[in-house]
């Protein structure tokens, strides 16, 4: 069975004719329909929505399908071990290689690919993923058991300073490395607007330029 690299990268929807690592990764339900019937306006600032990750998946070491994880607490405990203990299809209850794939990398949804290894998230904090509106990238934060949201491991080492009643957890144990989007995946009208939204700029540059 072949071993998942360290960087993770995209997977085939066929059989490969050579083996290639497997990988783990999320899928986001698109926030912009495909294809959109109402394009929005691009801003300037990048914003954010609530927590975007609809759904989990990880890639088999052996027959290299894809396999829906039930939820982000099983997802974390195969993704933390990723590169020791490889998954295969067989570590889900009655399933083999020889069934179907459970879903299609495809453009049906956006896909962002995620890095092996990640932390469990520490007990009684949450952990969340949040798609900008332009599809360009993701923002992680923490929200700690008292509801506060952590953006970075200053705001977390600060935190567990002035929390001593949480023991065992150190900044190590958090993670702000996000997974990184997959452009062919990214809708159309999303794509577009993100290149208008780059000309524009371009244009003003270049005016400022000439002034």
């Amino acid at each position: 069975m072949s071993q998942p690299s360290s960087a993770v990268t995209a997977a085939p929807t066929e059989s490969p004719a050579t083996p290639i690592p497997p990988t783990n990764e999320s899928s986001i339900t698109s926030r912009v329909p495909v294809p959109s019937t109402t394009p929005q306006s691009s801003t300037k600032k990048p914003q954010s929505g609530p927590n975007t990750i609809g759904l989990y998946a990880v890639q088999c070491g052996e027959c290299f399908k894809w396999r829906l994880i039930a939820n982000e607490e099983e997802y974390e405990k195969i993704r933390c071990k990723l590169l020791e203990e490889p998954f295969i299809c067989s570590k889900k209850p009655n399933v083999s290689c020889a069934d179907p794939a459970d879903i299609e990398k495809d453009a049906s949804r956006t896909w962002v690919i995620d890095k092996p290894n990640i932390p469990r998230t520490p007990s009684g904090f949450k952990r969340k993923l949040v798609l900008r509106r332009d599809f360009s990238k993701l923002d992680a934060h923490y929200v700690s058991p008292t509801g506060k949201k952590l953006r970075s491991s200053l705001e977390v080492g600060k935190y567990l300073e002035e929390s001593p009643d949480i023991k065992g957890v150190s900044v190590t144990d958090f993670s702000f490395t996000v997974p990184k989007v997959v452009e062919e995946t990214i809708p159309k009208d999303a794509l577009e607007r993100k290149a208008s939204a780059k000309g524009e700029k371009k244009g003003k540059d270049s005016k400022a330029g000439e002034s």
